[in-house]
């Protein structure tokens, strides 16, 4: 989307200002994606975590996340922020049912278990397997596949922004990754 506020002529998103301004208004309904390798009898053998610079130009870790476009399905969503953020080539296998392993509240405001300054948001989040080859895209630097029992560890979970280490543990517990 240009930053001149020029309307994406895919009516699904809102220009620059028309975004400030709903932020301000209203709770945005987002998808989070725990990227896992699993072994031939589907427990987790490697989770993907995402290297990024944020707004503020710090570099942080976090998992694949995005808005749900107007008149989108909450599958299209996930597949289309899997595929910009790990690329084509990642092969998700999404769950046969869109139903969540947890839903995250994100408030703008500290004291909440899930913070995001910009905005109140609602996040369907999903474990999700990949049995492709991932390139991160988009703004993303890199993508770190490590173990359930090293991404649930402190150290990464305080590398993750607004809460995103306990969802990850979440995640891995929903799964059964995490003993």
């Amino acid at each position: 989307m240009a930053s001149t506020g020029t309307p994406d002529p895919n009516s699904g998103w809102l220009s620059d200002e028309e975004l400030a301004e709903t932020r301000r208004r209203l709770p945005l309904l987002y998808v989070e994606a725990l990227p896992v390798r699993v072994d031939g009898i589907g427990q987790v053998t490697e989770v993907g975590i995402l290297l990024r610079a944020n707004a503020a130009g710090a570099i942080t870790r976090t998992l694949v996340s995005g808005r749900v476009m107007y008149g989108e399905t909450i599958r299209d969503a996930l597949f289309r922020h899997l595929e910009k953020d790990l690329g084509p080539m990642a092969f998700p296998l999404l769950p046969a049912s869109p139903v969540p392993f947890t839903v995250a509240e994100y408030f703008p405001f500290p004291g909440s278990q899930y913070t995001d300054d910009r905005q109140h948001a609602v996040s369907l989040a999903y474990v999700v397997p990949v049995t492709g080859t991932c390139e991160p895209r988009q703004d993303a630097l890199e993508l770190t596949w490590m173990t359930p029992e090293e991404a649930a560890s402190d150290s990464i979970s305080a590398e993750m922004e607004g809460g995103r280490g306990s969802l990850l543990r979440a995640g891995l517990a929903s799964v059964g990754a995490l003993f």
